[in-house]
């Protein structure tokens, strides 16, 4: 049986800014590219701090996880790319508040520049499906 990758961005999600979806899974997988912290329903920024910004990117991954299958418990592994280092302790209180009891695994890397304007992080994650 061939496996088949199936790419989406759901609905009541931020518009990728460039030539791609969201999502990737095959199987169980499942793969978020980069998110910054867009609020769906305005098209703006969720604030203009790091804490919003966080609050909101993880928002979003719930509401794309759900579309396939899955919810931040079921998340491997998150890539932070954050703009500041000196936002690290005020992105790891909103992630806390996000996340609660699961701790995946997670990388943070400091970034010279992010795409938009305003954006002080964006995160990706691999996950699985709750059946997984």
């Amino acid at each position: 049986m061939k496996s088949r990758v199936e790419t989406l961005t759901p609905p009541n999600t931020p518009k990728p800014i460039g030539p791609y979806n969201h999502i990737a899974k095959v199987g169980q997988h499942i793969s978020i590219g980069g998110t910054a912290g867009f609020d769906p329903a305005t098209g703006q920024l969720a604030g203009a701090d790091v804490g919003a910004q966080t609050r909101q990117i993880l928002k979003s991954f719930a509401v794309m996880l759900e579309a396939v299958g899955s919810d931040l418990n079921h998340v491997l592994h998150i890539y932070i790319f954050l703009q500041h280092m000196s936002d690290f302790e005020a992105m790891n209180a909103a992630y806390v508040e996000m996340m609660g009891d699961h701790r995946p695994a997670r990388t943070v890397i400091a970034v010279k520049e992010l795409p938009k304007s305003g954006v002080l992080l964006t995160m990706n994650l691999t996950a699985v499906t709750r059946e997984g």
